[in-house]
């Protein structure tokens, strides 16, 4: 009879009593980390006092690395280990100030047996709300149990009641009084449009094209082919390497042509010579390369909508991804001509360009790519950070940005409205040019496309972007990226609060209409397109259809 040494199964650690465990998921870009150490310092420090005064103890579950000075969860492996130590059934804090990689702590979370609150500082200088949202769509995506709250210091009555609440009920209940299900829509030219639209998807079927697939760190942006498929859409999986390969093959003189055009457009650089700190022409060079190259690509697989996810590799070896986005997602643009000099590639057309390779948006902004098309409204469509936000003259006011790039028709005075600033070296050592402005005052559909019990949801509501007095402006950029393009938004019929509860996503996709009216038709026929194609779509705060 043989005879094998067992592995030796570490016993699981008990809990003190009243004594709940602190996880902080981090950034895979060491950089950024160490930038961000002190603001997560600042969070924790507030929740252990919210938990102090109930008389509960907050014990971090790991300390802070000497090596590199902060005490975030850096890797996957990482996240394993410390996990290890955590009592399985003891209550959990995930405190967020920062942007996150949520496969980091998604192991631990998916087989921790005790209740689990995310909580994160409502503040702009770091995202730690995109963070927070990111990481509580990811463990909707999973069926993870969890409850979330948020503070701007910590000495509010709502979040240390919120705390209270949690460690009596391990529940906070969130109003979600404004979400209601899609009714049976009227008979009428958008329900027939989308449904239209709908059957001819589900029929023709689209390919949208993902460069390296989730390596930004957000589970909850991949969308299994089991879910997606049954929409009409499919996946051409592609490689960032190829990209780059790509681009090495585009003549210099096809990126001077994507230059000239910009200029002519009335778009403006600031232009240094350090390409350490500062923009260069050598960096923008570059990306006029990779946007040609992705149409190249784009027209070689026949896509129908193509995501760059910019981060790790890519990010060591070429400047952002953030203004060949912005170009592609627009109608005006640079003129690219096929491989053999044929044709113009998408002549005349947005490719839609869900950035960051969020593949809730590539649903999303296929869809309204086809609707706003078919209604003769201009398409241009782009995602956007939930960021922060502040009260302004009576009204919340949302600040809204993207890494870098929106579709110039989205700024106020379009190209001439915009600026390339060089993107921050913490986070875009290669540099790389913004699509930077402010974005204009209109009418603004909203929506969300996620995973939830198992299936695609899309949430969809409508705001106004609004003008707000240029020092008010300067103060919210400055107070976040300033070089980033920013949308000042005001949401109709849904609070702060409840938006924070109900969002499932770190981003959101957005589409301009000329007026209210037409905003609410084009609305009721995205939603007729997503209902045809199998989503459960839901709508949130005052809608009229």
């Amino acid at each position: 009879m043989s005879t094998y040494v067992l592995p030796e199964v570490t016993p699981e650690p008990v809990a003190p009593p009243r004594t709940a465990f602190l996880v902080a998921s981090g950034d895979l870009r060491e950089s950024a980390n160490i930038a961000g150490w002190a603001t997560q310092v600042e969070l924790e420090r507030v929740v252990t006092a919210a938990f102090a005064e109930q008389g509960w103890e907050l014990v971090r579950a790991n300390g802070v690395d000497p090596v590199t000075g902060h005490g975030f969860i850096s890797s996957q492996r990482m996240g394993l280990e410390v996990f290890a130590s955590i009592p399985p059934d003891a209550p959990l804090v995930v405190a967020e100030a920062v942007w996150q990689y949520s496969h980091h702590v998604l192991a631990g979370l998916r087989s921790h047996r005790g209740p689990v609150l995310t909580v994160a500082n409502f503040a702009g200088d770091w995202p730690g709300l995109v963070g927070l949202l990111g990481l509580n769509a990811g463990m909707t995506k999973m069926g993870r149990e969890y409850s979330t709250i948020w503070t701007v210091d910590g000495t509010d009555d709502w979040f240390r009641a919120g705390v209270a609440s949690w460690l009596t009920h391990w529940r906070i209940v969130h109003d979600a009084s404004h979400v209601r299900p899609l009714p049976v829509l009227p008979e009428g030219p958008e329900r027939e449009l989308g449904t239209a639209l709908a059957a001819q998807l589900l029929r023709d079927k689209a390919i949208v094209g993902v460069f390296d697939e989730g390596c930004m760190g957000m589970y909850n942006a991949i969308v299994d082919d089991e879910l997606l498929n049954p929409t009409g859409i499919y996946k051409e999986r592609l490689s960032q390497s190829a990209l780059w390969a790509q681009m090495q093959q585009v003549p210099d003189e096809v990126a001077n042509g994507v230059h000239a055009w910009l200029l002519e457009a009335g778009m403006t650089f600031r232009l240094g010579t350090d390409g350490a700190t500062e923009l260069t022409r050598e960096q923008l060079q570059w990306q006029y390369k990779m946007y040609v190259a992705a149409l190249w690509i784009a027209d070689d697989f026949g896509l129908d909508a193509v995501g760059i996810q910019y981060q790790q590799g890519l990010k060591d070896v070429c400047p952002a991804s953030d203004l060949a986005e912005g170009l592609l997602n627009n109608v005006a643009r640079p003129p690219v001509r096929s491989r053999d000099g044929s044709r113009v590639l998408w002549d005349g057309r947005a490719l839609p360009h869900f950035n960051e390779a969020d593949e809730g948006v590539a649903v999303d902004a296929l869809v309204t790519n086809r609707v706003w098309s078919a209604m003769g409204l201009d398409p241009a469509t782009t995602l956007h950070d939930v960021r922060w936000g502040e009260e302004y003259d009576g009204d919340f006011v949302w600040v809204w940005e993207i890494s870098g790039s929106v579709p110039a028709s989205h700024l106020d005075g379009g190209y001439a409205g915009a600026e390339g600033w060089r993107q921050d070296p913490v986070f875009f050592p290669a540099g790389g040019s913004t699509l930077n402005g402010v974005c204009k005052a209109g009418e603004v559909v909203w929506s969300r496309v996620y995973i939830a019990q198992g299936r695609l949801h899309a949430d969809l509501g409508r705001a106004t972007a609004v003008d707000l007095p240029e020092a008010e402006t300067t103060r919210r950029k400055q107070a976040t990226n300033p070089e980033w393009p920013i949308l000042h938004a005001v949401l109709h019929g849904v609070t702060r609060d409840q938006f924070m509860a109900r969002h499932k996503a770190n981003h959101l996709n957005v589409a301009y209409a000329p007026d209210a009216t037409t905003a609410d038709k084009a609305l009721t026929a995205k939603a007729a397109m997503l209902h045809g194609m199998g989503i459960q779509v839901h709508l949130c705060g005052d809608i009229q259809i």
